[in-house]
């Protein structure tokens, strides 16, 4: 019982990191059409917000969950207004856009930080079941995954501003016929994806490495959770999140770490083959 117990929130810690490392990049494709291949650079510049913050005195908790995501967000900020913005309709000039951010922003924090790891030490102990043992930081992961994904949830449905924001998705002329500005809802947008993905980068931080190349490590799989889970933002990516995480931890288990990433790929490419228009496009249709 103890053994099954552990590899439970083992899976619910996979399914957990997948799912907060997705979400940013899930709101600004899912609600603005838009390929940052820069979104795993944002969640870098996350995790050094949460390091750099915490080595001038910071509680760590505060870098994790307020420096990191507001960091983040600024920078996302200034990227949309004077990149992004000029590139709305166009695919593959945003693509190619934001890979050039992608190595700009590489190479700057190289040039100052150089190439070695850093690292936040993890916070909490160690969670004994019996014979076995798992990080307490793990259910934190989990803890603070569900309550971000409620939140999102909670603001789309349920407020305004979320109403703002998936009308100006569906139609930006009827929404500008109304009396609002679609610029100043696509700038908060992008900043709020870039915010989540800081975050991502601050709650990870104690687990990964801190490198200016770690967002590569992120990127791939954030992207086919997002395509997989289809048009809706939170089903579409809760659910491949869920998919995912549970394949890579059974494949991890009775395998290893290399075949369980290998066996999300070929998982991606099956649900792809079957689900063209994602999970959410067959089975959540018209959901959030």
């Amino acid at each position: 019982m103890d053994f099954f117990l552990i590899i439970f929130i083992q899976t619910l810690a996979s399914i957990a990191t997948i799912l907060l490392f997705s979400l940013g990049l899930g709101v600004v494709f899912g609600m603005m059409r838009v390929i940052n291949l820069a979104h795993g650079e944002f969640i870098m510049i996350g995790a050094y917000g949460a390091l750099k913050s915490y080595e001038m005195g910071v509680n760590q908790w505060v870098a994790m969950l307020v420096v990191a995501p507001l960091v983040a967000a600024l920078i996302g900020l200034v990227v949309e207004r004077i990149l992004i913005r000029r590139l709305y309709g166009r695919l593959i000039d945003t693509l190619l856009a934001t890979w050039g951010l992608s190595l700009f922003v590489i190479g700057g924090l190289t040039m100052i930080y150089g190439n070695t790891a850093s690292s936040l030490p993890t916070p909490l102990g160690t969670l004994v079941v019996g014979r076995y043992s798992i990080g307490q930081y793990s259910l934190v992961i989990v803890a603070a995954t569900t309550i971000l994904l409620a939140a999102i949830f909670a603001v789309l449905k349920y407020t305004s501003v979320g109403t703002l924001a998936r009308g100006t998705m569906q139609d930006p002329d009827m929404v500008s016929a109304l009396g609002y500005n679609p610029k100043t809802v696509y700038a908060a947008t992008f900043s709020a994806g870039a915010g989540l993905a800081g975050l991502a980068g601050g709650l990870l931080a104690p687990l990964t490495g801190i490198t200016p190349t770690m967002g590569a490590a992120f990127v791939a799989k954030a992207f086919i959770t997002v395509i997989t889970g289809g048009p809706a933002i939170i089903l579409g990516t809760g659910a491949a999140s869920v998919i995912f995480g549970a394949i890579n931890q059974a494949v991890t288990f009775v395998s290893t770490s290399v075949f369980g990433e290998a066996a999300v790929f070929v998982a991606a490419i099956f649900l792809l083959r079957f689900l063209p228009n994602g999970v959410s496009g067959r089975f959540f249709k018209g959901g959030v």
